[in-house]
């Protein structure tokens, strides 16, 4: 007899907790940079004791590592519209691509500013954040290499290389924009401008054809 669909799993009181952990620290990067918050602080928003803390996370950096691989994971899989070389036209994948990464800055920011503020002098933070680049360039090289072979889009630069300016071109135009710099790109701007730049870079023209 068929039993039907699996039930799925009712997260447990620890996975809870250490969403309370998270969810806090989220909150209050809002307000403070991660060095100004303490682990009582992360400790009392989950409803736990400070020692009790450390048994979900070892450090409060542990804790946004953990959120930036969350979003990490999430920005990636909205990217695969284009990656992944869909139906659609590059124009219609590469915008939607880029507009789901925007969103992430939007309604993410201060876990993403704060990553992007601690990475270069925390070296746990550091290894995370290059890992999450290395994988945007790893397959945004290979999917620029496929549309030359097919005769997509026409020679250019080394795929990698190209693929690692246009990256971290997006990382801190999403991080200014965020920030509210000035200049910055506008919201208005951010994702259109983004997007002429990949497909002018990529198939030197901003309506390139779709997949044959």
């Amino acid at each position: 007899m068929d039993a039907g669909p699996a039930r799925r799993r009712r997260p447990s009181k620890g996975d809870l907790k250490e969403r309370a952990i998270l969810t806090t620290c989220e909150r209050l990067l809002g307000d403070k940079a991660l060095r100004e918050i303490g682990v009582d602080e992360l400790a009392a928003g989950a409803g736990i004791s400070r020692p009790s803390f450390y048994f979900y996370f070892e450090s409060k950096t542990a804790v946004l590592r953990a959120l930036v691989e969350r979003l990490a994971d999430e920005m990636y899989a909205e990217a695969e519209s284009w990656l992944e070389r869909e139906d659609d036209s590059p124009e219609v994948t590469v915008s939607r691509s880029i507009g789901a990464a925007a969103q992430q800055w939007r309604e993410h920011g201060p876990v993403l500013r704060a990553a992007v503020q601690t990475w270069g002098s925390v070296p746990e933070l550091r290894a995370v954040w290059e890992d999450v680049v290395r994988r945007f360039v790893e397959q945004s090289a290979a999917r620029i290499t496929d549309e030359r072979s097919c005769g997509a889009a026409p020679p250019g630069p080394e795929p990698e290389a190209l693929a690692k300016a246009l990256i971290w071109m997006n990382e801190r135009c999403f991080y200014t924009n965020s920030l509210g710099a000035d200049p910055s790109l506008a919201d208005a701007e951010l994702v259109p401008t983004l997007t002429a730049i990949w497909l002018r870079s990529i198939y030197a023209s901003v309506t390139p054809p779709p997949a044959a």
